[in-house]
């Protein structure tokens, strides 16, 4: 049956919904394998693709930021998840987010009635024989799949914790405690702020520290340290919450006039505004002590949870061993991977995988040579990350600006930048020539894919 097809995807994750939607638009007949309702995992809760479990946000739009290069290129490409994601946002002050379940649901009808789309509930123990396949199946690859990988390339496969954080309904909170705003005002006041102040917060990280967890079985302890549990960063010191996502810098209480010792902030987590997600409160604090100690938090007494927080393992490859910077297997070409099992970490960084991984296979498929992606991009950052590390410590890479290579001497004019604002002017033109850098180069890496394509 799978010579009715070009190429097979395992995963209908962001990173497989980008490949395969990328793929099919291009003209190629796309076998989309997803196990999910059938087999599910511990994190997820539907059978719709690029489901998100762990967070709603796509990360900062700021245009200099790191994700807001990366979602620049992205658009370039004609990302079809960045697209939906634009569709389907909620409120989040310079962030992207998304109604999780609108913009699952969204994408799956995309790829369902996809013409060239032929989706299939199957869960994979190995890709077909007869056609080449993208891997794509994501932190929570089932076993089978898994053991094909290890046995296949000889590879153990690494892996880390992640933690997911609780849901409250709005109704359920507070509102003449927790106050709308934005750290110093930055976009619309998106965010809910619960304030604490000190003995308050001292409390609540006394309690945290306290809580039963659950167990890690099986595997040592390794957190990956962008989502770190919550009572993991408190054990680093009773100060630590407030310098990180518990900071008040910029959150006026109106009630006050002036900026809490501590805050909780919450996210709006669907487009009719009913859920809010506990931001930066991912843990492995059991179920039954998180409504107890989570109810200490200022406008949160009476809070319900729709969904409380838990923590599953992550898995992911050795992708300096493994890989080359298409992300196709150096010992298999027509075998590629894609996603945080290639080694990438967040939900926009998996979908420009996929993204960069459909534009390799399509290449592949039409036997064109293979086309890197420029180092001044920050996807060709990304995947030069992957396959550059040091393998014997290789772990996950979120986008950043210290990944891209550094600006060309003169770009800039540092003195006087420096005389006319001082160091934060200085950032921000940085950035700036790092953003047109990467931009030009990603689109005259698209027009080279586009002649050479068409020859």
């Amino acid at each position: 049956m799978e010579n009715h097809f070009d190429v097979c995807v395992i995963g209908a994750g962001l990173a497989g919904s980008e490949a395969a939607w990328q793929l099919a638009e291009r003209g190629h007949k796309v076998l989309l394998w997803e196990m999910r309702p059938t087999n599910t995992t511990p994190a997820h809760q539907t059978g719709l693709a690029a489901e998100m479990v762990c967070s709603n946000s796509l990360k900062s739009d700021d245009p200099i930021s790191a994700t807001g290069i990366l979602k620049a290129e992205m658009e370039t490409l004609g990302s079809m998840i960045l697209a939906s994601a634009r569709q389907t946002r909620v409120p989040a002050g310079r962030s992207l987010a998304v109604d999780r379940h609108l913009f699952a649901k969204t994408i799956t009808d995309l790829l369902q009635s996809h013409s060239n789309i032929e989706w299939q509930t199957t869960m994979a123990t190995e890709p077909p024989k007869n056609i080449p396949a993208i891997i794509a199946s994501g932190p929570l690859t089932a076993e089978p799949l898994a053991d094909w990988i290890s046995s296949t390339f000889n590879q153990k496969s690494l892996f880390f914790y992640d933690a997911i954080a609780p849901i409250v309904e709005r109704e359920s909170i507070d509102l003449s405690i927790a106050f709308p705003a934005s750290r110093y005002d930055k976009g619309e006041p998106d965010f809910l702020n619960c304030p604490l102040d000190k003995c308050q917060y001292e409390h609540l990280v006394t309690s945290i520290l306290e809580a039963p967890k659950a167990p890690l079985r099986d595997f040592e302890t390794n957190f990956f340290e962008a989502c770190l549990p919550i009572e993991e960063m408190a054990e680093r010191g009773m100060e630590t919450l407030r310098f990180g996502p518990m900071k008040p810098v910029g959150l006026t209480d109106p009630r006050t006039g002036r900026w809490p010792y501590a805050a909780v902030q919450l996210r709006q987590d669907t487009i009719a505004g009913d859920l809010f997600n506990m931001v930066g409160f991912q843990t492995r604090i059991t179920w039954t002590a998180q409504a107890e100690i989570f109810r200490q938090i200022p406008g949160l007494e009476f809070a319900v949870f729709s969904r409380f927080g838990s923590i599953h393992r992550n898995t992911y490859i050795s992708a300096p061993r493994l890989l080359c910077a298409t992300l196709a297997t150096k010992a298999r070409g027509d075998i590629f991977f894609a996603g945080q099992l290639s080694g990438v970490e967040g939900y926009l960084e998996s979908a420009a995988s996929g993204l960069a991984t459909a534009i390799a296979m399509d290449r592949y498929l039409r036997k064109l040579p293979p086309m890197e992606f420029p180092r001044q991009t920050m996807i060709g950052s990304l995947l030069h990350y992957l396959v550059s590390s040091n393998p014997d410590n290789f772990s996950p890479i979120n986008a950043m600006i210290g990944i891209l290579p550094d600006l060309p001497e003169d770009t800039i004019d540092i003195k006087a930048i420096k005389k006319a604002g001082g160091p934060k002017s200085l950032k921000e033109a940085k950035r700036t020539a790092l953003h047109g850098i990467a931009i030009r180069a990603m689109k005259q890496f698209a027009l080279n894919c586009n002649k050479s394509a068409s020859i």
